[in-house]
């Protein structure tokens, strides 16, 4: 069930008027409505959870919460007044609190346990501001600042304020107070310059600079498609660039591998989708990613974790393996230069193994919980998560059932 809160600027300068005539709050909560017709097209809707969240002070800023009804939104919506100051850490804050209130209590973390892909809720915080300078009783900041203490217990075991199932996207309303007499370009539209803006990407999100009403439909359409079921992960590779592949598909070692240089698919802050059961609705799967920690029974306290897991993927080419009966779990991964890398090398028969960092007690990079795949078809690149150390693992249980099957998916 996807939790779409909409954190909506209620600061003075929301009350500016648009070459369209109405104020910056007005097509805000126009922008609201466009989004829950234009949501309420996928029969998957019915499951939504909608918030509201302003600028006004904690507690009052949160208008429409995990108990109000569909109703009371809308009513809290209409009756939004811009008063305020630019207080966006502060929102963002409360936000990212109100959404963890019940995460300690249901277990969804599974803190210490290794972390569950499939035990998410997955949440998009849609931010509307006119992206004006940051403000508060002390005067104008500089830097976009979320307060450190939260009141929620069990918020000091992650070190940010938000989860890997949580993204924050933002609509920075930049439209003039006059018509353009030039005529309006076509196209993708740019993130905005303003402070919110990498607090967006550091959660897997974006920002939109919204100049035109037509540019705001359009990015309205696009955060539709954004209401992903999914977690962000950080992939990052580890040890050499693989041998280049050549036009036939076999390895070209007359072309030299240039490990040295960075280059984007080496780094990728992405979602894996996790698909709920077409029978239940819900997720369902087998296996954790490792914690990037030995547990050690004399330490008092867990160690925080970062939001996004670490997970590192080696480039040697290896033999996928499943053994029958024993389940594994299958994600497919968000187009990134990493996925379009793995399929540009046409290798559907082999993977890149994956690690996190520190998972080991004598190793540092740990042992292997699963890998990277290209599809048969090369259509899409998945994430199979196994049991820790699958392959000294698989080949004894196999001894069981007396074979090992290489897997074809």
């Amino acid at each position: 069930m996807p939790i779409l809160l909409f954190l909506i600027d209620t600061s003075a300068s929301m009350n500016q008027r648009a070459y369209l005539g109405t104020s910056y709050l007005d097509i805000a909560k126009g922008a609201v409505e466009i989004f829950m017709k234009l949501r309420a097209r996928d029969p998957a809707s019915r499951g939504d959870r909608y918030m509201l969240v302003t600028f006004d002070e904690p507690p009052y800023c949160i208008k429409a919460g995990w108990k109000e009804n569909h109703a009371t939104f809308m009513n809290e919506l209409k009756n939004l007044q811009a008063s305020g100051l630019t207080t966006l850490g502060q929102a963002l804050r409360s936000s990212f609190d109100l959404l963890n209130l019940n995460r300690l209590v249901s277990g969804i973390d599974n803190y210490g346990q290794g972390r569950n892909p499939f035990f998410l809720e997955p949440s998009i915080l849609i931010t509307i501001t006119d992206g004006n300078k940051l403000t508060n009783t002390a005067g104008v900041q500089e830097e976009l600042h979320l307060p450190l203490n939260s009141p929620l217990p069990g918020s000091e075991l992650t070190k940010e304020p938000f989860r890997w199932d949580q993204r924050l996207f933002a609509l920075v309303l930049r439209l003039p107070g006059a018509a353009s007499a030039e005529p309006e370009q076509l196209g993708s539209v740019p993130t905005d310059e303003s402070a919110i803006t990498q607090m967006c990407e550091v959660t897997g999100g974006r920002s939109y600079c919204v100049r035109t009403q037509r540019m705001l439909n359009q990015c309205l359409e696009s955060l539709v498609q954004k209401v992903q079921s999914g977690v962000v992960i950080n992939f990052e590779k580890s040890g050499p660039d693989p041998a280049p592949i050549g036009e036939d598909g076999l390895v070209d070692s007359s072309r030299p591998i240039n490990s040295f240089a960075s280059q984007p698919w080496h780094s990728c802050h992405k979602l894996i989708y996790v698909r709920p059961n077409p029978k239940t609705g819900v997720p369902v799967g087998h296996w954790p990613i490792p914690e990037s920690f030995w547990p050690d029974q004399n330490s008092p306290t867990l160690p925080p974790r970062t939001a996004h897991p670490v997970v590192r993927f080696s480039c040697v080419d290896c033999e996928p393996m499943v053994i029958d009966k024993l389940p594994f779990d299958k994600y497919e991964l968000e187009p990134s230069p990493l996925t379009q890398y793995i399929l540009e090398r046409k290798s559907p028969h082999t993977c890149w193994q994956v690690f996190v960092s520190s998972s080991g007690k004598y190793s540092e990079l740990g042992h292997p919980f699963g890998y990277l795949k290209a599809s048969t078809t090369l259509t899409c690149v998945n994430l199979f998560v196994m049991p820790y150390n699958y392959p000294v693992l698989l080949p004894l249980l196999a001894e069981e059932e007396s074979y090992l099957l290489p897997v074809h998916v």
